[in-house]
């Protein structure tokens, strides 16, 4: 893996919540997951029965990685072997977001949200 300096001027993050990484300088692997479940209601009722993953698929089921069947060719020449960045603002990192400045031999990020919606039925608007 190619080995650079990587340098940052400024970083400026107002937020980094659940599971969120910063990183600067170079890194083999970077495997990032994350689950949720977004659950909306109009009334504030809460089933001790939804928060469990293992009832929604969603969250099991494997996902498809199509064969990538294309030939590549790359020449890279780094001259200076720095990466350089003056400033990065972010205003909010969460649920497992990377901010990463560096070499990455190896990335893997997954991500996997069940949309729960609740909402009274209204029959005056059939």
């Amino acid at each position: 893996m190619l080995q650079r300096s990587s340098v940052v001027n400024a970083i400026n993050v107002t937020s980094a919540s659940f599971a969120s990484i910063i990183q600067l300088g170079d890194s083999r692997i970077i495997n990032g997951f994350s689950r949720a479940l977004a659950v909306q209601r109009e009334a504030e009722v809460f089933n001790s029965k939804e928060g469990n993953f293992l009832n929604y698929p969603v969250f099991s089921e494997p996902i498809p990685f199509l064969p990538i069947n294309e030939s590549m060719t790359i020449s890279t020449h780094n001259s200076l072997p720095i990466i350089k960045v003056n400033t990065i603002s972010i205003l909010a990192m969460s649920s497992d977001a990377i901010l990463h400045v560096g070499n990455s031999q190896n990335v893997s990020m997954e991500a996997r949200v069940k949309h729960i919606r609740h909402l009274h039925h209204n029959e005056d608007e059939q």
